[in-house]
């Protein structure tokens, strides 16, 4: 087949045969084919609507017409109105048109480049020039000056500036630089062009924003000179200038909605224009503009301006407002559906899905490593895995190293009654662990972190912390965990100091050297003397250059550089990938070099990961480096990998005439047709040195009870459709629901237990699609106060979408296996763009996609703002062939959440960030079935929600919050609380009215509660978006059924049917009459175990006290003090 696509691809360049075709089918055929847009359209929304959402618009210089951009086109109508005749489609993103002074073209900010850029369109021939070529601009602004040679542009990523082009090509010119926190948008060019206004602001924005944020100022184009012209309270923005020179009109803020002034550029008087328009966009990044983009007509006596889902024309004299109708009946192109549904497995027994801080033995023949926090030893020959202790669940045992022997492993745990420990056990396991911190019979008592024995195998060096800090702080850090550095015995005894920590951590040796080598953020690889003197600075290490969300570009710093054991090399982990490098040997004090690119690094390096890596060390010889990912361990033998980098550079030089011609016509034809090329050269792609791999499979047994109940007279909600059952049973075996039924169910099982629910109203258990639970990093704590409070508050099922590191893996397990209370822990893992990638083509896109599939085995990911749309369409086709459904961040950036909905990502993580939204994006939304997941409690475009709840709720006197959440936590969100607005300053209720609209268009919607305030917080994140007006029922649709949906587990979960899972929540009031009765909790079954919702005791199938809530703190008492 290959052959017969050369011939025939020879013949074609070789004859030059070009079949004529009409120059639009033309176009149309490369719009399609767009290689910097790779998806094609799968489906086809009929859009038909007389109302549209944040419409920018422009009045042509004849006053005939009006163009106006909606849902990433660009249409035109009459100045009186009438159907929309439609300028541009396609999956391409156009917006914000305006007439050139002549009339015959608009400029347009459009990413059908894969970058938001600006485009000219002749609107006779319909040719589109690109203007500015940038792949990583989040958006643009572009106005021109009135000659029609020029453009202004506002573009950057996300602190934007100004600059100047030339209609006819150039690279353009910087206007306004400095200073770098300066936001400019919206310019605009009167009828003296000297001067360029615009709106500015300091910084892209802000959370929890106060006003002002923009004022106006413009720029004089002959001096250079910058002067503000507002001073609003209600901040100033869009700047809207007549024709005849006169009269500004710009956008504000007043009280809580959005107002337009009117200034007289002569006099200076200003009076109110129109009030309530479109409320501003001026809370978030503004990517579409602050206010939609608004016109004069060219006499001056109107404008033209969108609100209310209309075109509306104001006179400016009279002070009327009139509607301009508008009607578009179109097609827009959709990306293909992605959803997929899992399964969650019902046998007894898995396989742990993460290995941590494996250490491979000095004789290469044994790893140790920890699983599920406990430690264990691999035999490479047989596969053998063997526990080496027998610690209760209790304790946590972490970062394990060899002795130089091999016969000995040292380890530390960490128990919140005792505290943390070093200990060394034999590597054979045939003695108990040895206790080394302690002295006189007395433990030690400390945070221990990763021990690493000297060569000489008489001394252990490790860093420690304060125990006290450690056990009272909750979250994924502890104050005070790495304050020293130390060193005791091999034997055990007394700690010796050598140097306060300083940010450095990872001890380890070089053989012959009698110096400490330590890794520090800042310092990079660095050595020290034992008694903490005579630090040397070796080396710093830095790699690509992320996409990232800032302005400014730098490249990522090295998070870990160790030595190899010899002193001639070292590893270091960078955004997740591990690369390796020669360490010369200069005298230089401050060696820094990049990886960037290994074969122009400045000594010799290599990347050795594609798909990431995690816990990189030496092996003994140091000629392999080994790391883990999931449960697989891999390592790279550095000589294997020079050898075959040999072999291949023999095979690249003995390339024949005939392959090498094949090469060059390969690249002809990706100038015809790239998707033909990349098959033709597929085969012919060069191998790459590959690292072995094993799987490491620790079997442990999944928790499924072995017990049956009845639930007897409850109202049952099933969410199954709008199924209410008004007195029902529920029969559960094991941890599946068996039967749902209005009439009695007849069982004959002698071990069958019934429970009377007589006033009991039970629901599925909630799914919170949302769910940032981030417990200690690194070394683990056990029972995390966020998993237990949001299981007694009924969640039975999380998403965490961005979990920032893969301890989550490790935790989800714990719970799996009984080992901890919490709800079914699902995650991303870390978000796709969280770890700094900077994806370069759909291969790197199914590299990065495989470490989350095949590795992390979480089903779904988080786009986290992880490049341009190009970059983003290859993320979301390598989920769909890897089976993984994306979720995205809503990023408070309109532009990108409407184009991951076009594209058909089928999740989005917080609010769009304007209101009100109509029928042209709620349908959209609703019939791409892009799961909307709004965060209400983290609210985009306004006030935090949560900050409602502290002031209203009365959270410090609740006995179950007070029960559930650490003091510190507590009192840190609630007793003294910065943030105070204004009650109609909230803008959550409208918000919320878009999940109304959605789910009753069909679209789906998931409650998820950021991890604001666990537990009690998912409630008001509920009442929250029950607050736009849905309907109870649909409302708890939201919070069960969707959710699960949102996350491919509706087959198995979140609703109350045969078959699926023994989820459920068992409430003393009914949501139907009340929403905020969601939090009366009496009791929560979670695969089918029986808690109360008040402190988590067991009371089905066993009996069994809650245990290990170990933040829980007494409050002082009966001492010394004032007397009341």
């Amino acid at each position: 087949m290959k052959k017969i696509i050369y011939s025939l691809l020879i013949f074609m360049i070789s004859t030059n045969i070009i079949f004529a075709q009409d120059k639009t089918e033309e176009k149309e055929k490369k719009e399609k084919s767009n290689k910097n847009l790779p998806i094609k359209p799968g489906r086809f929304f009929d859009l038909n609507t007389d109302t549209g959402s944040w419409m920018s618009l422009d009045v042509s210089p004849d006053g005939q017409t009006i163009v106006f951009d909606l849902l990433g086109d660009i249409y035109s109508i009459p100045i009186s109105g009438g159907k929309a005749k439609r300028i541009t489609k396609g999956m391409a993103f156009d917006s914000h048109p305006k007439y050139s002074p002549n009339g015959e073209s608009i400029v347009y900010v459009s990413d059908k480049s894969g970058g938001n850029n600006v485009w000219i369109r002749d609107l006779n021939s319909n040719d589109s020039i690109q203007i500015t070529k940038e792949k990583d601009n989040q958006t643009a602004f572009a106005d021109w000056s009135k000659d029609g040679d020029y453009l202004i542009v506002s573009k950057g990523r996300r602190n934007l500036k100004l600059h100047i082009y030339h209609k006819d090509g150039g690279s353009g010119v910087k206007l306004i630089d400095k200073p770098s926190s300066l936001k400019i948008v919206q310019p605009e060019v009167g009828i003296n062009d000297r001067y360029i206004w615009y709106a500015n602001r300091t910084n892209s924005w802000q959370y929890n924003a106060g006003l002002p944020q923009y004022q106006i100022s413009k720029y004089d184009r002959e001096t250079g000179d910058i002067k503000r012209e507002t001073s609003r309270f209600g901040s100033a923005f869009t700047p809207t200038l007549s024709p005849d020179g006169k009269s500004l009109v710009y956008g504000t803020r007043y009280e809580d909605k959005t107002a337009l002034r009117i200034r007289n550029l002569e006099t200076g008087y200003e009076k109110w224009l129109a009030f309530p328009v479109q409320k501003d966009d001026q809370e978030s990044q503004a990517t579409m503009g602050v206010l939609p983009n608004m016109a004069f007509t060219p006499d001056s006596k109107n404008l033209i301006l969108s609100y209310g889902g209309k075109i509306n024309k104001i006179d400016i004299n009279e002070g009327k407002s009139y509607e301009i109708p508008f009607q578009i009946n179109e097609t827009i192109e959709v990306g293909p559906e992605l959803k997929f549904d899992y399964e969650i497995s019902d046998e007894k027994s898995m396989i742990v899905n993460q290995i941590r801080n494996p250490s491979v033995s000095p004789d290469n023949k044994k790893i140790t490593f920890t699983a599920l926090n406990k430690l264990y030893v691999m035999d490479l020959d047989s596969n053998q895995i063997t526990r080496l202790t027998s610690f209760e669940d209790e304790t946590i045992e972490a970062m394990p190293n060899w002795g130089p022997d091999g016969k000995e492993i040292v380890f530390v745990t960490w128990n919140d009654n005792i505290g943390g420990s070093l200990y060394k056990v034999r590597s054979d396991g045939k003695r108990e662990p040895f206790l080394l911190t302690q002295s006189n019979e007395r433990r030690i008592n400390g945070v221990y972190m990763n021990p690493r024995w000297n060569p000489a195998g008489d001394r252990i060096v490790f860093t420690i912390g304060d125990a006290r800090n450690y056990r009272s702080s909750e979250g994924p850090g502890a104050f005070k965990s790495n304050e020293k550095i130390m060193w005791i015995s091999s034997k055990g005894g007394q700690l010796n100091y050598i140097s306060d920590s300083k940010g450095r951590s990872y001890p380890h040796f070089v053989d012959g050297k009698d110096r400490i080598y330590l890794f520090g953020n800042s310092k990079g690889l660095v050595s020290i003397k034992w008694d903490g003197t005579d630090e040397k600075n070796i080396i710093k290490v830095t790699g690509t250059t992320p996409y990232g969300s800032g302005d400014t570009k730098r490249p990522s710093n090295a998070s870990l550089i160790l030595i190899s054991p010899d002193g001639s090399k070292g590893l270091a982990k960078i955004n997740n990938n591990i690369y390796s490098f020669t360490i010369p040997y200069t005298g230089l004090e401050s060696l820094k070099i990049s990886v960037s690119n290994p074969k122009s690094s400045s000594f010799p390096a290599r990347k050795l990961t594609k798909i990431g890596g995690e816990f990189p060390s030496w092996n003994k010889d140091s000629e392999s480096i080994n790391w883990s990912i999931g449960n697989s361990f891999l390592t790279y033998d550095l000589n294997d990998a020079e050898q075959f980098d040999k072999e291949q550079e023999k095979k690249d030089n003995e390339k024949s005439e005939e392959e090498k011609k094949k090469d060059e016509l390969v690249e002809k034809i990706a100038e015809l047709d790239p998707d033909l090329a990349e098959e033709v050269s597929e085969e012919d792609k060069t191998d790459e040195f590959s690292p072995d791999e094993i799987q490491i499979e620790v079997n442990v047994d999944r928790d499924i009870p072995n017990s049956s109940i009845l639930l007897l007279n409850a109202k049952i909600i099933t969410m199954n459709s709008d199924q209410i059952i008004q007195n029902g049973q529920i029969y559960i075996k094991n941890n599946r629901i068996i039967e749902v039924s209005d009439k009695e169910i007849m069982i004959e099982d002698e071990n069958l237990i019934k429970m009377d629910m007589t006033g009991k109203t039970i629901l599925p258990g909630f799914v919170d699609t949302h769910a940032h639970m981030w417990p200690r990093w690194g070394l683990h704590r056990y029972q995390p106060a966020s998993y237990a409070a949001n299981l007694a508050n009924g969640v039975t099922t999380t998403r965490d979408p961005q979990t920032a590191t893969t301890d989550v893996l490790t935790y989800a397990d714990m719970v799996e296996t009984g080992m901890i209370l919490g709800p079914r822990v699902y995650s991303t893992g870390p978000g796709l763009g969280y770890w700094g990638y900077n994806v370069k083509s759909l291969d790197d896109a199914r590299d990065v996609m495989k470490q989350y599939s095949k590795y992390y085995n979480t089903k779904t990911i988080k786009m986290y703002v992880a490049g341009n749309r190009q970059q983003r369409q290859w993320i979301l086709m390598a989920a769909r062939e890897q089976e993984i459904m994306p979720t995205t961040e809503g990023s408070l950036n309109l532009r990108l959440n409407l184009t991951e909905t076009i594209d058909g990502y089928p999740g989005q993580e917080h609010n769009h960030p304007i209101y009100p939204v109509y029928d042209d994006i709620v349908g959209l939304t609703a019939f791409t079935k892009k799961a909307y997941t709004p965060t209400l409690l983290v609210t985009y475009g306004g006030p935090w929600a949560e900050n409602y709840y502290f002031a209203t709720e009365d959270i410090h006197n609740d006995e179950k919050v007070k029960f559930f959440t650490p003091k510190d936590e507590l009192d840190s969100k609630r007793r003294i609380k910065a943030g105070w607005f204004h009650e109609d300053e909230y803008a959550f209720e409208e918000f919320s009215v878009f999940v109304k609209d959605l789910v009753e268009q069909g679209g789906i919607a998931g409650v998820g509660s950021h991890g604001q305030f666990e537990g009690i917080g998912y409630h008001w994140e509920l009442w929250s978006m029950a607050s736009g007006g849905i309907s109870n029922h649909d409302m708890l649709k939201v919070a069960t059924i969707q959710g699960a949906y949102a996350i491919g587990l509706d087959k198995e979960l979140g609703s109350i049917e045969k078959g699926k899972l023994a989820d459920l929540v068992i409430l003393n009031k009914d949501p139907l009459d009340e929403i905020r009765n969601t939090s009366s909790i009496e009791m929560v079954m979670k695969n089918d175990r029986l808690y109360n919702g008040d402190n988590l005791n067991q009371i089905y199938p066993l009996q069994k006290k809650s245990e290990n809530f170990n933040w829980q703190e007494k409050a002082p008492s009966s001492l010394p003090g004032i007397n009341k």
